[in-house]
């Protein structure tokens, strides 16, 4: 990925996209609260800070870095929200079962800075929408929920135009605990990031065109991207600051494609941390 900030236009677009995917998995011990909207305020603004560090793309043997700093928004109406679950619709089919619309994405990377990709085309900007099905499968405690998400994406680069890049598929469980004490909220995470023959094509295939005696042809098949486990913890500093911290890691040497030349490593971590700031707040609250 590019390491130069800041990102106009597109871009910056596609980090604010980002930002609320980054929020919405480091507050992930939130979700209960938000769950039960009602006295919360309507709408928040504040700002973001944190750092992210995580592999160029799914197994590459290169990693960035990022630095952010950005507004956000929160707004909790019945169905349209932007909160740290995500943004987008939601829909409450049955109890224990809901369904939402939401939005994800992550950073561009350029080809001159990975050495197994030189002088092919540059990795752009990704976006991921698409709807979850979100099941509650058990609630051991107060404040807890295990959960099954299943969220489908099509996935949408931004670079030079809008171009269709495939589907992903991400079952997972979840274990999520708010107010564990002091103003903890933790969320565990585990399941599969599954990619159709696009978008492991974008990833991992290398057409003629690019082919060299180190870096062979080589076509993409649909199959699974990774394993993936995570754990992300967040604290409330004071009512209006929060600190949070995420740690997760991929297994990739398991799916289809591992012979390809572009697939180098087995596993990567993504680690980050950041803080919050609520700069204000509606006096109208939820439900009133």
């Amino acid at each position: 990925m590019s390491p130069a900030f800041p990102y106009t236009g597109a871009r910056a677009t596609c980090l604010a996209v980002w930002l609320v995917s980054v929020l919405c998995t480091l507050w992930g011990g939130s979700a209960l609260a938000q769950e039960s909207a009602a006295g919360l305020p309507l709408w928040e603004i504040g700002g973001f800070a944190g750092s992210l560090s995580a592999p160029a793309y799914p197994a590459s043997a290169e990693r960035f870095t990022r630095n952010l700093a950005l507004p956000y928004v929160i707004y909790r109406g019945d169905v349209l929200r932007a909160d740290r679950e995500g943004v987008g619709a939601r829909l409450q089919l049955a109890p224990g079962y809901e369904l939402d619309f939401g939005a994800s994405g992550s950073f561009a990377a350029s080809s001159a800075d990975i050495a197994a990709r030189q002088d092919m085309p540059d990795l752009g900007t990704l976006v991921e929408v698409g709807p979850r099905l979100k099941i509650t499968l058990a609630r051991p405690g107060p404040g807890m929920r295990v959960g099954l998400d299943l969220p489908v994406r099509a996935v949408v680069e931004i670079r030079g135009g809008l171009h269709s890049q495939g589907l992903v598929f991400e079952p997972s469980l979840v274990l999520e605990a708010s107010d564990v004490g002091a103003g903890w909220s933790l969320a565990a995470k585990g399941g599969l990031v599954w990619g159709d023959q696009q978008i492991n094509q974008y990833f991992y295939g290398v057409p003629l065109a690019y082919a060299t005696q180190l870096r062979p042809y080589f076509e993409a098949q649909s199959g699974l991207i990774s394993a993936r486990i995570s754990l992300s913890a967040s604290h409330n500093l004071s009512p209006d600051v929060r600190f949070f911290g995420y740690a997760r890691l991929d297994q990739y040497g398991l799916g289809s494609n591992t012979n390809s030349p572009l697939a180098l490593q087995t596993s990567g971590p993504t680690l980050g941390v950041g803080m919050t700031w609520t700069l204000g707040r509606s006096e109208t609250r939820v439900g009133n």
